[in-house]
């Protein structure tokens, strides 16, 4: 290890440095970072109850008894090895900027996160929520940015993240970036199309001039670009004035665009590039919700029932 004066004086400094390093060098998106930042913050508290002041400190049995008190919170396993993940990726950093010489989670095994079939809607529920009643400016906003969410495939993260120039209504496709700064082009329907069409028309109307222009498409109340709490709220309330009792979060119409295309016949390769997926892996977990579809549809249609 190097000599003290190089090592930070304490795990604050550390986790600052971290941040500042993702955000500028390894140019992580917003929400990645907003993330990592949440979990390094628990994880500091953790650190300073045990008294622990410098990651040199830490030893493989603090990480396991952070782990078990994750744990004992009832989170979701995904949850406690994302949290994992950002220890071992700032430990990682210390190491490489000479602050630590032993990385203690390289031992500690991985997760093993329990798999799952994502909530999806069905038609009449989709139908419900994009039927929207266009009666001032923010409900086309909404009507727009529902049938983007639906109709693209999109992350929430990236509609809000769209500007007016993301568009191309000439050539209808979108321009999406992606995690990690990744941009796709995706299709735009007619139905989002004539959506967005609509609304631009009446965009200007929301631009508040002491906040000056802003190119992003989908604005607020106060003439800014509308945040993933703000289209989250919007659902939330879309869901309990049409009553559709299914859980539902914007990932959801996400998972129903997948599982729709599936359905009508489109190949998992096409569906991975349109949804900006890395890994093919990940976009095969759809195979498994129409699998379940038509299992449930035989043992629930099937006439030659056994007496």
């Amino acid at each position: 290890m190097k000599d003290d004066k190089n090592k930070f004086s304490n795990i604050e400094d550390e986790i600052k440095d971290y941040l500042s390093y993702i955000g500028l060098e390894k140019k992580l998106s917003s929400n990645t970072i907003y993330n990592y930042k949440k979990d390094l913050k628990s994880y500091l508290a953790f650190l300073k109850r045990k008294n622990i002041t410098d990651l040199d400190s830490v030893k493989e049995k603090t990480i396991y008894e952070y782990l078990k008190e994750l744990r004992e919170k009832d989170l979701a396993t995904k949850t406690v090895s994302r949290h994992l993940t950002t220890i071992r990726e700032l430990h990682k950093y210390s190491i490489k900027m000479g602050h630590l010489s032993k990385d203690v989670t390289e031992n500690i095994m991985n997760i093993k996160i329990e798999k799952y079939l994502p909530t999806v809607l069905n038609d009449s529920e989709v139908d419900e929520i994009l039927d929207v009643d266009l009666t001032n400016t923010f409900k086309y906003r909404d009507k727009a940015m529902l049938e983007l969410m639906y109709g693209a495939g999109l992350r929430v993260s990236e509609l809000v993240n769209l500007n007016v120039y993301s568009v191309d209504l000439e050539n209808d496709i979108i321009l999406v970036e992606g995690k990690g700064s990744k941009e796709r082009i995706v299709p735009l329907n007619p139905y989002a199309k004539e959506a967005i069409i609509n609304y631009l028309e009446r965009r200007s109307s929301l631009l508040k001039t002491k906040n000056g222009n802003t190119d992003k498409l989908f604005l607020n109340n106060h003439g800014k670009g509308i945040s993933r709490q703000g289209f989250n709220l919007i659902l939330k309330k879309i869901l309990e004035e049409k009553n559709i009792k299914t859980h539902a979060t914007p990932h959801t119409l996400r998972h129903t665009f997948a599982t729709d295309l599936l359905n009508n016949g489109a190949d998992l390769k096409s569906i991975q590039e349109l949804l900006g997926h890395s890994d093919i892996s990940t976009t095969s977990i759809y195979t498994h919700i129409v699998n379940n579809k038509i299992k449930e549809d035989y043992e629930k249609y099937n006439l030659r029932k056994e007496e």
